[in-house]
């Protein structure tokens, strides 16, 4: 029997059909493995972020404790607002911060002024399996920098002020009248220091 032509195109046509589709599965698994790649990183530059910062706001929160013990010698303030003296003991917390989002984390403090973190962390689970052979072993990798800039400023009072007047506070557009018999009303941690991420990148290895 002599085949119709039109049965004859079909038959030409479907390994054709079937290289197409073999192709853009091809693409969705490879779509798909960089998504999984892009995921992982996010979630390493997330953990990175937030370990730095815990470890910042701790730091705060420290310096701020300090200034509250000093509030009445304001000789100390500038050195305290400026991070000076500080522990910069905030890594652990940073380590702990990094463990909550499926990370392991490495933390240093910064050298020089302002006072900060920088935290290197890599995920503990891997990008998995996918079409891209090797990616069940690749954990992904970033870096976060956190530091503790002082939002206030102040004049001391001259040298023939009163021994019990203190200087008034400039926070940002906050001003704060401190009188030293009444120190009930006084800056947070939040007022006297901004805490704020620097560069940071992250990457697969």
């Amino acid at each position: 029997m002599r085949r119709s032509p039109r049965s004859g195109d079909a038959g030409q046509a479907f390994p054709i059909y079937i290289t197409v589709v073999a192709g853009l599965l091809f693409l969705a698994f490879a779509y798909l493995a960089v998504g999984q790649a892009a995921a992982n990183r996010n979630g390493a530059q997330t953990a990175a972020d937030a370990a730095a910062l815990a470890a910042a706001l701790d730091t705060r929160d420290q310096l701020t404790d300090d200034w509250l013990e000093n509030v009445l010698d304001p000789e100390r303030w500038q050195d305290i607002f400026d991070g000076k003296g500080a522990l910069l003991d905030g890594c652990g917390r940073a380590q702990e911060l990094a463990a909550q989002n499926n990370a392991t984390a490495s933390c240093a403090p910064l050298t020089g002024l302002p006072p900060g973190y920088r935290v290197d962390v890599e995920t503990t689970e891997p990008v998995g399996d996918s079409i891209v052979p090797g990616t069940e072993d690749i954990r992904s990798t970033a870096t976060a920098t956190a530091v503790i800039d002082p939002r206030c400023e102040f004049e001391l009072p001259a040298e023939d002020a009163d021994d019990e007047t203190l200087p008034e506070l400039r926070c940002d557009d906050t001003d704060w009248t401190l009188d030293p018999e009444n120190l009930e009303d006084l800056p947070g941690p939040e007022d006297l220091f901004d805490v704020h991420l620097t560069d940071g990148q992250g990457n697969d290895e």
